[in-house]
């Protein structure tokens, strides 16, 4: 059996994803960070962008995560996000009408949020 991790991805109002998995990939304001079982234990701080994680079962979840925590020791992962929704949740009609109005009013966090949604809903990120 590979070695495995448990995580945890909770948003402020809702678990959003847990289980075990054997890769995180998230992004903080260090850069994009990946998490296999065994890792070094780690603190950081999200930014918005993708979170990619694959499962123990070979398979993916992607969630957009916007803000929070990254906390990692003795092979548990926990993602603690200010939102967070898995890419199968997200509108892709409302995510791209978001992108337009934010780069219309010139508001690149609104923007930048928008275009982390799509990446997560079309293409994994």
């Amino acid at each position: 059996m590979a070695a495995e991790l448990h995580v945890e991805l909770v948003a402020a109002d809702r678990s959003v994803w847990s289980g075990e998995a054997t890769l995180v990939v998230a992004r903080t304001t260090s850069g994009d960070i990946g998490v296999m079982p065994g890792h070094q234990p780690l603190l950081g701080v999200l930014e918005s962008g993708p979170v990619n994680i694959r499962t123990s079962d070979g398979g993916t979840v992607v969630a957009a995560v916007h803000g929070g925590f990254i906390s990692f020791a003795d092979d548990k992962l926990s993602l603690l996000a200010e939102v967070a929704e898995l890419s199968e949740e997200i509108d892709v009609a409302r995510a791209e009408r978001a992108l337009e109005i934010a780069k219309s009013e010139t508001n690149k966090a609104a923007e930048r949020r928008a275009e982390v949604r799509l990446a997560a809903a079309i293409g994994g990120g």
